[in-house]
């Protein structure tokens, strides 16, 4: 990486200070003002990704990739918005898709409730505005899953509008500048991160800044171990002078993670000649909402095969003395943010026809079953079928 420090492509600025003490103090943090925004400008050109979404200023393709980029790597994330624009060129390819579509599109991606409040607010922007995204941050802040750091990015971007944003890697950037000790996510903490921001961006080229002040904290100013001793504010990173930089951002203790045991059945039954299952999609108030997985016991513990036979959800299915337990999986362990599921898989033939269904389950050929949105857990496992 280059760096400017040594590059000396940072220009002087003089300003008279004319012997009044407070022109003294506005030009120094003027100076300083410019000087930290200057630096980051000047290091994004020589240093930013080449992203396609930066090759755009369509606020649907921006907006797209800002959605799928929560909490999500962009090396991760790349393939999905590749996959998106291809599918959805425009906003109303997204709009008329249907859910079950969207969502097996995003499968993979974690967080589905990202992929369910794109698709409305797709529909919004459609059936609502015409076609046409709201143009100001306060109207973006309107559709669904849209946020302030979502709205200030693409405002900033697409339209120019000077609100900066918030997210991680910001606040650990901030957070070091100006040995900022504060709970980075608490009431205080964010008071001053966003006092920074609302002093620093250049308000000329906001996209720009708020692209730059995420790129340094996703490639330089990193969690562990940044390279301090090169980084070209090092001459003015508080953090850094007081060695206080691996103790910063200062952040809330993690929620506490919840332990579920998922045992799923995996019936099969022959029809005429074809391989038939069984599969539910997931509803209301829980993970993976909208997903499709096989009829499933949740437990305070994992299940053993030979303890089925014991368990009345499995005979609403099929009958006892009609079917055969003849595979049992792994147990694979599937981490969440606040949860983390022990899974296993047990195939069951069932000899005969099976029951009459409870509702809202679905009989389906075997063959069929890739063309459904699952888990990234039931698609680990289906992946290990083949």
């Amino acid at each position: 990486m280059l760096s400017l420090k040594k590059k000396r492509l940072i220009p002087l600025l003089w300003i008279n200070l004319n012997n009044n003490s407070e022109n003294q103090v506005s030009a120094l943090e003027l100076i300083i003002k410019m000087t930290k925004t200057t630096r980051l400008l000047q290091w994004y050109d020589i240093n930013h990704r080449d992203l396609p979404w930066r090759n755009t200023s369509d606020p649907y393709k921006i907006w797209l990739s800002e959605i799928i980029l929560q909490q999500t790597r962009v090396d991760q994330g790349m393939s999905y918005y590749m996959k998106f624009i291809d599918y959805f060129p425009i906003v109303q390819d997204l709009a008329e898709a249907d859910e079950d579509s969207v969502l097996k599109l995003w499968q993979g991606l974690g967080y589905y409730s990202r992929a369910r409040n794109l698709h409305h607010a797709a529909k919004t922007v459609v059936e609502k505005l015409n076609g046409i995204f709201p143009d100001n941050y306060n109207d973006l802040l309107k559709l669904k899953g849209v946020g302030e750091y979502t709205a200030a990015a693409v405002s900033s971007i697409v339209f120019n509008e000077a609100k900066p944003v918030i997210d991680g890697n910001v606040m650990r950037v901030l957070s070091r500048w100006y040995a900022i000790e504060e709970v980075v996510n608490s009431a205080p903490g964010l008071k001053k991160i966003k006092s920074a921001l609302e002093n620093l961006i250049d308000k000329a080229q906001p996209g720009k800044f708020n692209q730059a002040m995420m790129e340094f904290g996703a490639i330089y100013c990193k969690p562990k171990n940044p390279d301090c001793e090169q980084c070209i504010f090092s001459d003015n990173c508080l953090a850094y002078q007081k060695g206080l930089v691996d103790k910063l951002p200062s952040k809330i203790s993690k929620i506490k993670i919840k332990t579920r045991y998922f045992t799923y059945l995996f019936i099969t039954f022959n029809k005429n000649n074809e391989l038939f299952t069984i599969i539910k999609k997931r509803g209301e108030n829980d993970i993976w909402k909208g997903l499709y997985e096989f009829p499933m016991i949740e437990s305070l513990k994992e299940i053993q095969a030979a303890d089925l036979i014991h368990k009345e959800q499995i005979w609403q299915f099929v009958n006892p003395d009609q079917s055969d337990i003849h595979v049992v999986s792994k147990t694979y362990v599937h981490q969440l943010t606040h949860q983390k599921i022990f899974a296993v898989f047990i195939k069951i033939t069932a000899n005969k026809q099976i029951k009459i269904l409870p509702k809202d389950y679905l009989i389906l050929p075997a063959s069929t079953l890739g063309e459904y949105p699952v888990s990234r857990l039931m698609d680990k496992y289906l992946n290990d079928l083949t």
